[in-house]
């Protein structure tokens, strides 16, 4: 479906073209995305190039008369050379073209002809047989945000009313449209200002097509083994005998260039030999035939790809470069990708009975969707699984991550009925802005536990984060992930959360026949925040009688949330009596029971559901971690405030201004990027190849200014005489600082209490005899007393996008690294999170004899902060150091800004793609 473009309606009219002109530029590189079409298959979108004049011919001799007629609104058996010239050649700012291509066809075209400065004429038009996939919502969601990077805001479009579908497209976007008939056709306008209607569009649609493009996966109707050698220990082999041994459902068909049988199963010398559809296909052939694999599996139509070969980004750059070149094939070709470098995928659904994996012990059917990044370490979880009799719903072990990763899981798992828990080992994060989003929303009704390795936290592509690993634990306690220390604990919790109750409070109830052992439990359920009782000690000669009575009596005590049952007889004998009472009077009470049953670790057969643990702290640990899961799912909803006085237009037009035109002095010295320069052409901030980047250092003042913030005056000096000059103009009491990046955090740097010209002359005389004649100094005037000084900061992290931290500006608050961290935009909720996650806190809410401070007027100081940095990707970063917090309000003492041109659209803004 496509309309026309103005040049276009020249064609039709028999006007003459006008002269082509080649591209004065290159397009942007984020104008390229892989994506994921509605039907869980994948597509590649680019800008046109001249060179595609032939896949537009090709692409335009497979169009039905009825798709043609709709785009130029009459019969047009062919394109002429003059016109093939003009589509394919675009100026990438006022003219734009995006194509989507599957494999080397093109399937899709959109682009959009300026008509006004800030208005443009779209058109699109895809293949019958790709119709109904989804590729013209994802083409017009790409072309809209490259149209208001070159400032159009409207795109105007005419259908003819018969054009159902196109129609739909446009309305279905999100964007605030608006259709009138006129002339024999309906002339629709979309306002492309981004909405929350348009935001929660494109996520629900990336939502659905990814979920899809995973059941794909878990769920096909039939599964090749490429590389199923006659060795017994080969791992084509071992991966094929495995699934014969889970029953597959469906047909399995080895692939093997020479033999005629593997396993007693007939093979055939290709994938494409196989008469049937194959839905999955398992490789495990040398690394460098896998790229041909993947071509005859592109030919044959499969859906997905397992790929257990090593030899690929763990063996260094050229193994890397192999890596990019499978996953950027397959994407091409519609296929996704598990691994390479991976142990396999499960899943136990008894309809499908999938064990495409390495590991020979698969558990049994459960409620928890496991994934893991380590192929290597795969094997042993699985294990630990059902040691502990936990069951799965579906595993995956992603290896090296070259396409499918966990944020795809995530998005599987959410709509995924059989599954109530998500279990992850991550040892990098993929598109962490996005994981946080996802999480987020799937946290509400199912609870994500994670074990993130320790060490620099890295991204997808393997580049250090620039947050500390504290952060990334902040970030996640946003989101409502449990992050735990362990492989341990990441059973430990996963087995409570998916067989118990969540707890509705912190209340523990304690039963047990030892003192020793409930004093422990004491012990631990305070060091972990709970709120233990009296235990109730029945002595060692217990049986079964008294522990289901005490039991019953505090899951029904109003005083309870939650219970720690310990039992642990001196003598063995009658302990299947005792767990089978237990398991009866805790069903149904609708609160967790967890237990500690001889030492027993996971589902003991006559306990269940009831998990036991080996000792009464890893118990308690488990539960603590579900309390304060269950308390942040069941805080009230809450979303970024609106905020009336803010003016962000003016905001951007200061930014837009400071790196275009930086004053004397505002260049971040030693700041360019890799490849760019602080001194070169600030015009370009397209984001091409080759337009450098900008960093630029200010005075924050005017934009804070523009979110309702004021920084508390102050003047540079350069002499004692002009430091008592400026102290007398302001008024007694002054302080004189040193100011600079890093000064509020050298000791004596400030002099407080100044009150007179004397002591001024003399603390300028000092400040230059320790830190020399060219040190920056400052007066300002004394700030209201008492107050506790605080440092608010916003980084712009390339992998999480803005990062608000807040902590105490004291010397030893800084020392600790006492600090919390949250993702921008902030909601007064997590406002009030980012003040008390930091040690010192009580500091700040009248404890320990302090006097209460002004909280809530610091937190709206966070909100707008955040929303600032939300608003502006520009932000570097700024440092507010210090905010003084006093009885009443808050006083940003000094303020610093670092502006950059960004090299790409935040991670996860923007059109859907693969990342």
């Amino acid at each position: 479906m496509h309309k026309r473009c103005p040049a276009e309606a020249h064609v039709r009219h028999g006007t003459t073209l006008e002269t082509v002109e080649a591209p004065h530029s290159p397009y942007p590189a984020h104008w390229e995305a892989d994506v994921v079409l509605t039907d869980g298959g994948t597509a590649h979108v680019r800008p046109i190039r001249p060179e595609d004049a032939g896949l537009l011919r090709a692409f335009y001799s497979r169009l039905s008369d009825e798709s043609i007629y709709f785009r130029f609104f009459g019969p047009r058996p062919k394109l002429s050379d003059r016109e093939v010239e003009w589509f394919t050649n675009v100026d990438y700012t006022g003219r734009v073209a995006l194509i989507a291509t599957i494999g080397t066809e093109m399937v899709a075209v959109i682009r959009y002809d300026r008509i006004d400065p800030g208005e443009a004429e779209v058109a699109f038009l895809v293949e019958d047989a790709h119709q109904g996939r989804g590729v013209a919502s994802v083409l017009l969601e790409h072309l809209a945000a490259t149209a208001r990077e070159n400032g159009i805001e409207h795109f105007v479009a005419d259908v003819l009313p018969a054009n159902m579908k196109m129609m739909a497209v446009l309305r279905q976007a999100g964007y605030t449209a608006q259709s009138r008939f006129a002339d024999g056709v309906v002339r629709m306008t979309l306002d492309l200002t981004p909405t929350e209607t348009s935001a929660e569009v494109t996520a629900a649609r990336e939502h659905r097509a990814e979920a899809r493009s995973i059941a794909r996966l878990l769920s096909p109707g039939s599964v090749a083994v490429i590389g199923a050698s006659r060795e017994p220990r080969g791992v084509g082999q071992t991966v094929l005998r495995n699934l014969l041994a889970a029953d597959f459902t469906g047909p399995v068909y080895p692939v093997h260039r020479e033999v005629r049988a593997v396993a007693g199963v007939r093979a055939y010398p290709s994938v494409t030999a196989i008469d049937d559809e194959v839905d999955l296909a398992v490789v495990a052939v040398p690394a460098d035939s896998v790229i041909d694999v993947v071509k005859e599996c592109a030919e044959k139509g499969v859906h997905g790809l397992v790929v257990v070969s090593s030899g690929f980004g763990e063996t260094g750059a050229a193994g890397k470069a192999r890596q990019d070149e499978l996953a950027s094939l397959a994407r091409a070709y519609g296929l996704r990708v598990v691994g390479p470098n991976c142990l396999g995928i499960a899943n136990t659904d008894p309809a499908v009975r999938l064990n495409a994996t390495l590991a020979a012990t698969v558990p049994g059917r459960g409620r928890v969707g496991f994934f893991s990044q380590s192929g290597a370490l795969g094997t042993a979880l699985l294990q630990r699984v059902a040691q502990r009799g936990m069951g799965i719903s579906s595993f995956v072990s992603a290896g090296n991550r070259a396409d499918v990763s966990g944020n795809d899981l995530l998005q599987y798992w959410e709509e995924d009925p059989a599954t109530e828990v998500i279990l992850l080992y991550l040892e990098s994060l993929g598109n962490p802005r996005k994981f946080t989003r996802l999480a987020r929303r799937i946290s509400q009704s199912k609870p994500i536990v994670v074990v993130k390795s320790l060490g620099a936290p890295k991204s997808h592509s393997g580049t250090e984060l620039g947050l500390p690993d504290s952060a990334i634990s902040s970030l996640f306690e946003q989101s409502g992930v449990i992050r735990v220390d362990d492989l341990i604990q990441l059973f430990d919790v996963g087995q409570l959360l998916a067989h118990q109750p969540l707890p509705r409070g912190p209340r523990v109830g304690l039963v047990t026949n030892s003192d020793a052992m409930g004093h422990l439990a004491v012990d631990s359920c305070l060091g972990a925040g709970l709120e233990p009782g009296r235990p109730v000690n029945l002595g060692a000669a217990a049986g079964a009688q008294e522990y289901g009575s005490a039991l019953a009596g505090l899951l029904g005590s109003g005083e309870v949330d939650s219970v720690v049952v310990i039992y642990m007889p001196p003598v063995p004998g009658g302990s299947d009596a005792v767990a089978a009472e237990l398991a009866r009077v805790a069903a149904d009470s609708g609160k967790p029971v967890v237990a500690t049953f001889e030492g027993y670790l996971g589902m003991h057969p006559a306990l269940a559901p009831i998990p036991s643990y080996a000792a009464p702290e890893e118990a308690v640990r488990a539960l603590a971690r579900a309390t304060a899961y269950a308390a942040w799912r069941d805080r009230p909803a809450d979303y970024p405030p609106e905020l009336d006085d803010l003016d962000p237009e003016r905001a951007r037009a200061l930014v837009e201004a400071a790196l275009e035109d930086p004053a004397p002095g505002d260049s971040a010295p030693g700041h360019a990027a890799p490849g760019g320069s602080a001194s070169g052409d600030p015009g370009d901030r397209s984001g091409r190849a080759d337009a450098p980047e900008r960093r630029v250092e200010l005075d924050p003042t005017d934009l804070l200014a523009c979110y309702g913030l004021s920084v508390w005056p102050s003047e540079p000096v350069s002499s004692p005489e002009e430091a008592a000059f400026e102290a007398e103009r302001m008024g007694w009491p002054v302080v004189l600082k040193l100011t600079g990046p890093g000064a509020s955090r050298q000791a004596g740097t400030v002099r407080l209490g100044l009150s007179g010209p004397e002591s001024v002359r003399h603390a300028y005389e000092e400040f230059v005899a320790r830190f020399g004649p060219d040190a920056p100094l400052a007066v300002q005037r004394m700030a209201p007393q008492p107050a506790v000084p605080t440092v608010v900061s916003v980084v712009e992290d390339p992998a999480f996008g803005p990062v608000v931290s807040f902590g105490l500006g004291e010397v030893t608050a800084r020392l600790l690294g006492d600090e919390s961290f949250r993702l921008a935009p902030l909601t007064r909720q997590d406002a009030a999170e980012l003040v008390r996650s930091v040690r010192a806190a009580p500091l700040l809410l009248g404890e320990y004899g302090y006097p209460p401070v002004a909280v809530g007027a610091l937190e709206d100081l966070l909100v707008r902060v955040a929303r600032l940095a939300h608003d502006l990707p520009e932000l570097a970063r700024l440092d507010l150091d210090q905010v003084l917090v006093g009885e009443s309000e808050t006083i940003v003492l000094g303020a610093r800004a670092v502006l950059a041109t960004p090299d790409a659209p935040r991670l996860d803004g923007g059109p859907r793609r693969l990342l």
